[in-house]
């Protein structure tokens, strides 16, 4: 038997993490799983020639607080009141920092949206997602088409 207790859903806001979110709340809902919202502010777009700046804080804590009550925004407040939502703010590596709350946080899946982006844009972008698939720790369902709901059974 299936036994999900966490999951993990990164948002970075675009129409694809919003897709994902739907599905992640579905996944909740019916396992009665804690959702796990992260929103990764990615350090590297600040100096990408300056790798000493990846240990710098680039937001304080009272911007980190504004950023985490955006994120919680995402869910309506019905759907709060059915299953337990955490937002968590993290400064990093998207992929990276996804890997490693999803093994503090014990995550049992993993709900991320995938741009789809092919050919020079996926070579020079890489795809969080993809890397996200390649080294989790647990399954990870990737949502791609924003026109192709999912209805649960």
């Amino acid at each position: 038997m299936i036994n999900i207790k966490n999951i993990l859903c990164p948002i970075d806001y675009s129409v694809y993490s919003e897709m994902a979110l739907k599905y992640a709340i579905e996944f909740a809902e019916k396992y009665l799983a804690k959702l796990y919202l992260i929103h990764v502010l990615d350090i590297r777009i600040y100096d990408i020639n300056d790798p000493d700046l990846y240990n710098v804080t680039i937001v304080d804590a009272e911007m980190i607080n504004k950023l985490r009550e955006r994120l919680l925004k995402c869910v309506n407040e019905d759907t709060k009141g059915r299953i337990s939502v955490e937002a968590v703010i993290i400064q990093g590596i998207p992929f990276a920092e996804i890997i490693k709350a999803s093994k503090e946080y014990k995550i049992d899946l993993i709900v991320i949206g995938t741009h789809g982006r092919t050919g020079l844009s996926h070579a020079i972008m890489g795809s969080v997602a993809e890397k996200v698939v390649r080294k989790a720790p647990c399954p990870v369902l990737t949502i791609r088409h924003p026109e192709h709901d999912f209805i649960m059974p």
